[in-house]
């Protein structure tokens, strides 16, 4: 059991400020003797707005599985507790992954952001289309911009992206103002195409807050929730249901879908946004489906008290959930990095007529670690014909198909498969966490 209020010494420090500092410190317990199947991470604090997701963003970050929590922040304290696992469904038993949740739960009264270091952010948002993202690289390797990290989500029709560039030539972010500016004209551009010439948006900073939070923030602005789908939906609609209960002043969300990574980090990220207060939660997971319950109050300590406010939580709530639903085929692009690379590979997929519905790109020192999910120009499943064609032309030890990640409960006896030539898995869980652990600048190496 590890537990933890942060390291301090106290030797010098009077009792009125212990009292003070273990107040505002939050109160961290590790367990893996309690639970059999999960190990159970409790979290004392003060309560303040925003803590709530900053604790599930710790956890969902290393890719953790919330199989079940309790959340109670009545009055002024904050208790909570999270069952967690890794991917595959076991305990978390590596030490450097234990000691990183322990510092950093233990100091998310601070508050927390997360950006790569010297790199240029860009945010797009616009009308998605097939061969939009060919477009955008395209433009990107013109103007001499390295792409080191990006994520890209669609739902409905709109597409929301983060991508962190840094100069071609000099290897250091991008601060001239002339060029900045061509950037963002050039890539308005490619967003307005012919129809879009209002809702198309650019900017350029060089630091931001985390990059998934960031991006449900865009696709919120830009009201994806209120539009209906351009191209065909696979995946079932998540059940969101809003009551008052009046005798105690909360209003009761209920949220029903099938369970994933990071779900609860979505739910919690538009609750947030939206200026709502979680005061009791109950998350669990049985089979494949997730059951979220959340008992919440405007940040004044009223009920939601509109039908039209009822309506659009439940609009926003569907959203927030949908718009990481993996749709298409999963696509594990692994290679030596290169200039231009992302703009070749975007051009293969457009030529083939294959739709990008979410990506994930990160480069690790010299190589690129990439994820797209596909489907064909209508949004059904891609052929494997074409699959196959355009791996042959990106290389088949470089481009693989891989089936969808499983969760612990999907998993049953199921084992990796890999689509086409070559099985070998892009990242195990172990990887993944020294990864996760290596861009949070925990660790040195990756390998």
């Amino acid at each position: 059991m590890l537990q933890s209020t942060v390291g301090r010494d106290w030797s010098c420090t009077d009792e009125y400020e212990k009292l003070v500092f273990r107040m505002s410190t939050p109160r961290v317990v590790i367990d893996n003797a309690v639970c059999s199947t999960a190990t159970l991470v409790k979290i004392d604090s003060a309560r303040r707005h925003g803590i709530l997701l900053d604790a599930v963003q710790v956890l969902t970050d290393l890719n953790l599985s919330i199989q079940k929590a309790y959340i109670s922040s009545d009055g002024k304290w904050f208790m909570d507790v999270f069952h967690v696992t890794d991917q595959n469904g076991s305990k978390l038993t590596d030490e450097s992954v234990l000691r990183y949740i322990e510092q950093s739960l233990g100091s998310i009264q601070i508050g927390r952001t997360d950006h790569p270091n010297g790199l240029t952010a860009l945010e797009l948002t616009g009308t998605d289309r097939v061969g939009l993202l060919s477009e955008v690289f395209a433009v990107l390797a013109h103007l001499q911009c390295d792409v080191v990290d990006a994520k890209v989500w669609t739902h409905n029709g709109r597409i929301a992206s983060l991508i962190f560039v840094k100069d071609c030539n000099s290897g250091s972010p991008i601060e001239d103002a002339q060029k900045i500016d061509r950037i963002e004209a050039r890539l308005r551009n490619v967003l307005k195409g012919d129809n879009d010439i209002r809702s198309a948006r650019t900017s350029v900073s060089m630091a931001v807050m985390h990059t998934e939070r960031r991006l449900h923030q865009m696709m919120f602005a830009d009201r994806d929730y209120e539009r209906a789908p351009i191209f065909k939906c696979n995946f079932d609609t998540p059940v969101v249901t809003v009551q008052n209960w009046a005798e105690r002043g909360y209003s009761v969300v209920n949220v029903q879908c099938k369970d994933r990574i990071k779900l609860l980090f979505d739910v919690v990220c538009n609750l947030t946004d939206m200026e709502y207060v979680v005061f009791h939660a109950t998350i669990n997971t049985t089979g494949d489906q997730a059951y979220l319950e959340f008992y919440i109050r405007h940040k004044d300590g009223t009920p939601i008290s509109s039908e039209p406010e009822r309506q659009r939580v439940i609009q926003c709530l569907e959203a927030a959930v949908e718009r990481r639903a993996s749709e298409g085929l999963r696509l594990e692009l692994c290679t030596e990095d290169k200039q231009g690379l992302l703009a070749e590979v975007m051009r293969t997929f457009r030529e083939n007529g294959l739709n990008v519905r979410r990506a994930e790109i990160s480069t690790l020192e010299d190589q690129t670690a990439n994820i797209f999910y596909v489907t064909d120009a209508v949004g059904n499943p891609a052929d494997p014909k074409i699959i196959e064609s355009v791996r042959e032309k990106i290389g088949l030890n470089k481009l693989r198909v891989k089936e969808l990640p499983l969760i612990r409960h999907q998993k049953a006896d199921r084992e990796d498969q890999t689509y086409g030539v070559g099985g070998t898995v892009l990242l195990s869980i172990g990887s993944l966490v020294r990864r996760n652990l290596y861009n949070l600048g925990l660790i040195k190496s990756c390998s």
